[in-house]
């Protein structure tokens, strides 16, 4: 049975005030907290087996969520004694024989965990990254400058499309040579120096649901779309 390991443990200063009371992970969309949406969609997937990194205000996400038995899972909790980052947690969990999915414990999607970890084993990669297409609106003339200073183009209001990470990712066991231990280590540390030594980072293309409860407006986002996530 596949491993996930959920990132539960951040201070959420984007989300303050709200975050100063509660745990982003628990910060409550409808009847439920965040990170219980994340929860059963790993468990409808079939994924029961979860490592929940905790550290800011973690005693009450293990009070909410205790072993998990109520959701149909089985719960543990990885202790950050100081934050470790994005992926630097990953070093806390026991027993890592096969490939397991790494996810946020702030966002909503629909993406089709089985498939991604589907793909990730048959491309063999040390870490696969779930991508969505993002629209940036740059609300200003933008301009292209050659060396000397002169003006070759003029866009007005440009839209920029790039893939960017979901924080959802698949890893094979050796990624953890990669990362140094008790060290904070995030996701873009971890790529270039995966990078750096010549192997292939992949990358998962998802065409449904994201978003990325990072921002208050984000949490309002969440809270409109809650019905089509669900």
């Amino acid at each position: 049975m596949m491993k996930a390991v959920i990132l539960a443990g951040g201070e959420g200063r984007r989300l303050r005030p709200y975050t100063t009371i509660l745990p982003k992970p628990l910060m409550p969309l409808g009847q439920k907290p965040i990170l219980e949406y994340v929860i059963e969609r790993l468990v409808r997937a079939g994924i029961r087996d979860i490592a929940v990194s905790v550290g800011y205000l973690s005693g009450l996400i293990e009070a909410y969520f205790g072993s998990g038995e109520k959701w149909n899972a089985q719960l543990e909790y990885l202790q950050e004694a100081t934050p470790l980052g994005t992926v630097g947690p990953l070093h806390l969990v026991r027993g890592v024989e096969d490939a397991f999915l790494v996810i946020n414990g702030d966002i909503l999607t629909n993406v089709d965990f089985q498939a991604f970890a589907s793909f990730h084993q048959r491309e063999q990669h040390a870490l696969s990254i779930a991508t969505v297409r993002k629209e940036v609106k740059i609300d200003l003339g933008v301009l292209e400058l050659n060396s000397r200073g002169i003006v070759t183009d003029y866009r007005e209001k440009p839209v920029l499309h790039h893939d960017v990470s979901m924080g959802v990712y698949c890893c094979s066991p050796r990624v953890l040579s990669y990362i140094p231990q008790g060290q904070r280590c995030d996701l873009p540390d971890l790529v270039k120096t995966i990078l750096r030594a010549g192997e292939p980072v992949g990358a998962y293309r998802h065409e449904g649901y994201w978003l990325d409860i990072g921002r208050p407006e984000d949490y309002e986002r969440a809270l409109d779309e809650l019905e089509r996530y669900a």
